[in-house]
């Protein structure tokens, strides 16, 4: 029963206590954080081929 009383009281907060941004608002944050994703993504992939590269270079030194 208190599981039950529990799952009450969530969904009337939620419902009636918590404050939501407009869907506006969700779409551009949603936007930021594609785009930042994108852009850290191509910044690791960057920096991976990087120190491929310069490993590779000193291997075939040694």
């Amino acid at each position: 029963m208190k599981f039950i009383n529990y799952l009450k009281e969530s969904y009337i907060e939620l419902k009636e206590h918590v404050t939501w941004i407009s869907w506006e608002e969700a779409q551009k944050s949603t936007t930021v954080v594609a785009i930042f994703t994108v852009v850290f993504a191509l910044l690791v992939l960057a920096a991976d081929r990087t120190f491929q590269a310069v490993l590779k270079g000193l291997f075939n030194i040694f």
